[in-house]
Order: structure tokens, then C-alpha cells, then sequence
């Protein structure tokens, strides 16, 4: 048997809230914008199926009773949650609302999607955006398996990925760099005999920069370091172990400060390509889609602007 607490509607809630805070039938009435005697009626039938007393005259003022002011409390607080449902309902229909999980992988989850994310996060901050960084390969894993619903990484263009949609975001700059006080001449004669501080072997980003060195004739001799991380080889590259290829979007405050300097590579630029990742057939809902809309948009501009800071 359904109890009468269950049987209630939220617009009974909703009049009784309106007579509690005016404390008159008749400002109630014109607040709602309906008829006096329709709140007199909603408040004896919400009386009536709670058992209780909620009213009472004090004058021309309508007061709680001791009931009254309880069951006051409770309706207010599911008539201020419905209203927010209803709000966060519509919100999401409109794409401004809800819960987005983001993949990247080191370099832009790193050093470019931190301040888009924020400036996109201002923009709808009824939004639940969260940004998972980790490998590539452990990137296309998460996206297969739903645990990001999109993703922003390096892929070697030459393996295939058939569960997949792709496409293609941005090129990456992949700069040679050095500490200020790296003596470049007495380290090696040429760029395959320079000491290199490098990502792991057999990662995609090692597999996409050796080959990319091949494509111009450049073998290495000599990986002083590897590091599994863009911050790692920085970070051994300004103790002066070695040179290495890094992301302009990684180094942009070091150059900017001096603490690397770039070497110049004549004749060989090197641009490693950015996909936008998702699941082939994943439903995203109305604010994930424009989320996967505004990050990938910026991104590009984001592109545009590194073109053209080097040119």
C-alpha cells in the first residue's frame, strides 16, 4: 500500500512552500499566478493526506504549526532538488551540462589541454569535464574499453586502428634542443653522433621520432638517456647529458626563459601528427559532443598560433 507521503505532487509541495515563506493565502495565490481558492484546496488536501495540522491564523498572518514547520523543511528541500533536476535536465538537452572524461596522451594532456580545458571549463561550469593523461598505447586501450569517451594522442600514421575513429587535430613540432652551456661541437660532429636523451624503446613516440630522423638520413649512435616522460628528458637535458627532439608545446617556458636553446636542424622539420581518438559508434550525449567539438577547435588554433610563433 502506497503511503501518503508517496501520493503527494510536487506543486502541492510547491504551494504549501509559497503559503510557508508569505504567510498569507492570498500572496501565495498571486505569487503563483493562480487562484486563491486553489491554494486553500491544496493546502487542506496536503493536510488531510499527511494526518496532521500544518496552519494556523495568527491575525491576518498564516503561521506553522510545530508539524507545519517539519514537514516545511522536508518540502522545501525536495522542492528546491526537483527544481534542480529539472535545471540540470535542460542544461544537458542544451549541451551546457554533464560529465565528459578526456584522454591525452604526455604532451598535450601535459603542457596544451591544462589552460584550454580551464578557459572551456568557464565556459560551462555546470560541466564535469576530467582529463585522464597517460600513454599512447594505453590511451587507445581506455577508449576501446569506455573508460574515456575521446581521447587527443600521437599515433604512428602507419598502423592501422580498424575499432577506431581518427582524425587528425594538429602537428607537433618536435624541435632539437640543448642546455645554454651544452658545447655542441665537442659532443659530436653530426646529429647522429650527439648524445640523445630520448622516450623508451618501443614506445610510439620513439618509434615516430626515429623514423622521422631516418626519412632524413639520421641514424643515432649514441642514446645517452631514456626517460618515459617529456619532463624527465627535459630535466636531464638542462643537466647537460645530451641534446634531445622535444614538443614545442613542452618547451615553450624554457625557451622563453633560457634554459634550452634550440639547435638548428637545416633542411629537416620534424612534425609529429595529433589524433582525435574516439570508439567507432560510441554514443556521445549532447555536452560530450560539444566538448569534443570545443577541445578539438582549440587545439587547432592552439596549432595555428605554434606555426605561426615560428615562423
Amino acid at each position: 500500500m502506497r503511503s501518503a507521503i508517496s501520493q503527494l505532487s510536487i506543486h502541492k509541495l510547491e504551494v504549501f512552500c509559497a503559503v510557508a515563506e508569505l504567510k498569507s493565502v492570498s500572496l501565495a495565490a498571486e505569487h503563483l499566478n493562480i487562484a486563491q481558492p486553489v491554494v486553500s484546496t491544496h493546502l487542506k488536501s496536503l493536510a488531510d493526506k499527511l494526518g496532521v495540522t500544518l496552519t494556523e491564523r495568527n491575525g491576518r498572518r498564516i503561521e506553522l504549526t510545530e508539524q507545519g514547520q517539519r514537514v516545511h523543511k522536508w518540502a522545501l528541500d525536495v522542492v528546491v532538488r526537483t527544481r534542480e533536476l529539472e535545471r540540470e535536465i535542460a542544461d544537458t538537452q542544451q549541451g551546457v551540462a554533464g560529465t565528459v572524461s578526456v584522454g591525452a596522451s604526455m604532451t598535450p594532456g601535459s603542457y596544451v589541454l591544462p589552460g584550454i580545458v580551464a578557459a572551456i571549463r568557464r565556459r560551462y561550469p555546470a560541466g564535469d569535464i576530467s582529463v585522464r593523461v597517460m600513454t599512447s598505447l594505453a590511451l587507445t586501450d581506455a577508449v576501446r574499453q569506455g573508460e574515456c569517451d575521446f581521447a587527443f594522442t600521437i599515433l604512428d600514421p602507419r598502423q592501422a586502428f580498424p575499432d577506431l575513429e581518427i582524425e587528425h587535430v594538429r602537428d607537433e613540432p618536435l624541435l632539437l634542443v640543448a642546455a645554454e652551456h651544452f658545447d655542441l661541437q665537442a659532443a659530436g660532429a653530426t646529429l647522429g653522433e650527439l648524445p640523445y636523451v630520448t622516450a623508451q624503446h618501443g614506445t610510439p613516440r620513439r618509434d615516430i621520432e626515429e623514423h622521422l630522423l631516418m626519412e632524413h638520413g639520421v641514424t643515432r649512435s649514441h642514446i645517452a638517456m631514456e626517460y618515459g616522460h617529456p619532463e624527465g628528458i627535459k630535466r636531464a637535458v638542462r643537466s647537460g647529458i645530451g641534446v634531445a627532439f622535444l614538443f614545442h608545446a613542452s618547451i615553450r617556458d624554457e625557451l622563453a626563459a633560457g634554459t634550452l636553446r634550440l639547435i638548428p636542424t637545416p633542411g629537416m622539420a620534424l612534425r609529429v601528427p595529433v589524433y582525435r581518438v574516439r570508439r567507432k559508434n560510441k554514443n556521445l550525449n549532447r555536452f560530450q559532443r560539444s566538448m569534443m567539438e570545443a577541445l578539438t577547435l582549440a587545439l587547432r588554433e592552439d596549432d595555428g598560433q605554434i606555426q605561426w610563433s615560428m615562423r
